[in-house]
């Protein structure tokens, strides 16, 4: 698809027209808009936030939170990408078959790692009743202030992740960070 990136009209429409010749073809997603080619600053600055969340963190606990919050906004995109992702750091099938029902499989987690998941969880549900004080009051006592403020951003990432890769469109297995 070619637009002309400085007529913000015809970018606009050309997106949509192709959006809406794909989407009437029976079993084919509809092409939608690529943020990082028309807003580049913004997907660089979240690049950087979400690299920057990582920092000092363990690479399985990292990984256990993205695929959380992925379940969390029915993100198949996000999911596909992070459950590979733990496999290539070392997690083990079982853990990652239980990450969605870890409260009743908590035997497969640490206690960190079982906070980590609860605060994903309120975090990502913010809306439904806030991130409640035991939930958060877990999560400081099996993190320092410092952890504690990357596992809050690396939760903000991976929800942001999960809305982009939604609203335009993502399609599971198709990882383009490659």
């Amino acid at each position: 698809m070619t637009t002309n990136t400085t007529d913000a009209h015809t970018s606009t429409s050309t997106v949509t027209d192709v959006a809406e010749a794909t989407s009437a073809t029976v079993g084919t997603p509809a092409v939608r808009l690529d943020l990082a080619k028309f807003a580049p600053r913004v997907f660089r600055a979240l690049v950087g936030f979400d690299a920057a969340a990582r920092e000092g963190l363990d690479p399985a606990l990292v990984e256990l939170i993205q695929i959380r919050a992925s379940h969390l906004n029915h993100c198949a995109y996000c999911l596909h990408m992070h459950t590979n992702d733990a496999r290539k750091a070392g997690e083990n099938e079982d853990r990652l078959h239980m990450v969605a029902v870890w409260r009743e499989a908590r035997h497969f987690f640490t206690e960190k790692e079982q906070a980590a998941l609860a605060l994903t969880e309120a975090v990502t549900r913010v809306a439904d009743a806030g991130v409640p004080d035991d939930v958060y009051a877990r999560a400081a006592a099996h993190f320092d202030d410092q952890e504690l403020a990357r596992v809050l951003a690396l939760i903000l990432t991976i929800n942001t992740w999960n809305r982009v890769a939604l609203s335009t469109g993502k399609v599971a297995g198709t990882d383009e960070r490659r």
